[in-house]
């Protein structure tokens, strides 16, 4: 089942309720996202990006995983 950009903020936002999220995409596969949040202060990008991809619950895991592709861009707020 296809999932929309809706469905990938919810998951992101149950692991960062105060994070500033956009997601874009409109083809049901392929998404960019960017997650601006707090808790990134002291990460690095692959921490970030790790923390943000273990939030979409295996959505993205393997050949049959709903989402394809997810560009993400991450940082923690200025």
């Amino acid at each position: 089942m296809p999932m929309d950009a809706r469905d990938i903020e919810a998951l992101i936002r149950a692991s960062f309720p105060n994070a500033v999220i956009n997601v874009q995409g409109d083809d049901g596969q392929h998404f960019a996202a960017e997650v601006i949040d707090a808790s990134f202060k002291g990460m690095n990008r692959v921490q970030q990006q790790r923390a943000v991809y273990a939030s979409l619950k295996g959505k993205m895991d393997g050949a049959h995983g709903e989402l394809h592709a997810l560009a993400l861009t991450t940082k923690a707020p200025e």
